[in-house]
């Protein structure tokens, strides 16, 4: 959420950023309402002020054995008036508020315009493009073959973009979670948090989730709460309505979640195998910053996630989000995306954003630099670290051989019991 003064002094700016991010919010409407809503508390104040005047003019008259009828009745009026007031402002700020929710957070200077994803700029590509001698399998024939991914199963139990591991796949699966939360942890730093799964509506709407993309989430409706579509949700809003300390900051949280999209607008996307699914797996970093502080923070999470895909030795490219192409709630945000060598193309593994004090607003978290400070909104940020399911696409075809098999990362080895291949199970 913006803040309301930063609108009112700078509309033009805040109109420009909803173009750029391609989102209808009503600047004007919301200025107008904002100049009711600031009318009517004047109006009030001078209300309850009469009436104060009042109540003391009744008893210096009663005092004084005087008549006070005209004066009481004034007061009565007065009172009536106010809750007239107090319930149309209540009214007010309601209307206000949906507008505000609807105006997403300012483009970063540094985000390069473009109305789509056609505009984003690429920053940063390493590690050489597999080649093989032999026509390489894409993920789907691969884990069919070694019988360690079952999609049909997966789409018989639940439905299609419910992917069921099974044997090696789910043990790789397992290790990738475990190397990526162990190297957050020992080496940078995080602290570990293992989430609800389900979050209630001030989760979503803390995080920007909610109102713009309810229909993407899924609502277990009898108890009005959300599969989570990503750790960010639940561990965000571990501090919300909550008073950091400035010595506090930077806070990082790491957390490994099951996330879930109904990715409603996905209809004619391709939905093979990983490349678009219901369900899947991911290791979520979360930081709580300072806000001077926060685009260095920014570059320090963009390193932690590609850190991973260096030690993996899977190519990988970074793309700067055209404003266009930027979430909602972001201010600027990285694309991590790997190489998928059957589809020849590059698929999105991970996304590193800063929200800057958007979210931070939203859910009411805030920080004092030190005792007796005024509170000011922490900066928040987050990152894939990484989402598993397209990582395992370009692990799987990256890494596997002529003979069907797949080799598994030197890092990955010992998580995977000191094994080097993924074979049939049966094939000893």
């Amino acid at each position: 959420m913006l803040d309301l003064k930063f609108i009112r002094e700078n509309p033009e700016v805040v109109k420009r950023a909803v173009d750029l991010k391609n989102e209808k919010a009503d600047i004007d409407r919301v200025l107008e309402l904002d100049r009711q809503r600031r009318s009517i508390i004047n109006e009030v104040e001078q209300l309850k002020k009469e009436r104060n005047d009042n109540s003391r003019k009744v008893a210096e008259l009663k005092k004084a054995g005087e008549d006070a009828a005209e004066v009481i009745a004034r007061t009565k009026e007065i009172s009536q008036k106010a809750k007239e007031l107090d319930e149309h402002l209540a009214d007010i700020q309601e209307k206000l508020k949906s507008e505000l929710d609807r105006i997403p957070n300012i483009p970063h200077e540094t985000a390069p315009e473009g109305k789509d994803e056609s505009a984003n700029v690429e920053v940063l590509r390493t590690g050489d493009l597999p080649q093989f001698d032999f026509e390489p399998l894409d993920h789907i024939k691969l884990g069919e073959r070694l019988d360690i991914l079952d999609f049909k199963r997966g789409g018989k139990i639940s439905g299609s973009g419910f992917p069921v591991y099974k044997g090696m796949g789910a043990r790789l699966e397992r290790a990738l979670i475990n190397f990526m939360i162990d190297l957050h942890v020992d080496k940078h730093g995080y602290r570990e948090i293992f989430p609800p799964f389900v979050v209630n509506r001030e989760s979503m709407y803390g995080t920007g989730q909610l109102p713009k993309l309810e229909d993407d989430m899924y609502l277990a409706e009898k108890d009005d709460l959300f599969l989570i579509p990503t750790a960010e949700v639940p561990v965000t809003n571990l501090h919300r309505d909550e008073m950091l300390q400035g010595e506090e900051l930077p806070i990082k949280y790491v957390a490994y979640s099951a996330c879930f999209r109904r990715e409603a607008g996905s209809y004619g996307k391709d939905t093979r195998g990983f490349l678009r699914v219901h369900q899947f797996n991911k290791v979520e970093m979360v930081n709580f910053s300072l806000p001077e502080n926060s685009y260095e923070m920014h570059e320090q999470l963009l390193k932690e996630a590609t850190e991973i895909l260096d030690l993996l030795e899977l190519p990988y490219r970074v793309l700067s989000l055209a404003t266009g192409d930027l979430s909602f709630a972001a201010a600027k945000c990285y694309d991590i995306e790997t190489w998928s060598p059957a589809e020849q193309k590059w698929l999105e593994t991970s996304s590193v954003s800063n929200f800057e004090d958007f979210q931070a607003r939203r859910a009411n978290i805030r920080f004092r630099r030190e005792k007796g400070s005024p509170p000011e909104f922490v900066h928040t940020l987050n990152g894939s670290g990484l989402a598993t399911s397209r990582l395992m696409v370009s692990l799987l075809e990256t890494w596997q051989t002529d003979e069907g098999t797949v080799v598994i990362p030197p890092v990955l080895r010992p998580y995977m019991g000191g094994r080097d291949v993924i074979k049939k199970e049966y094939d000893k």
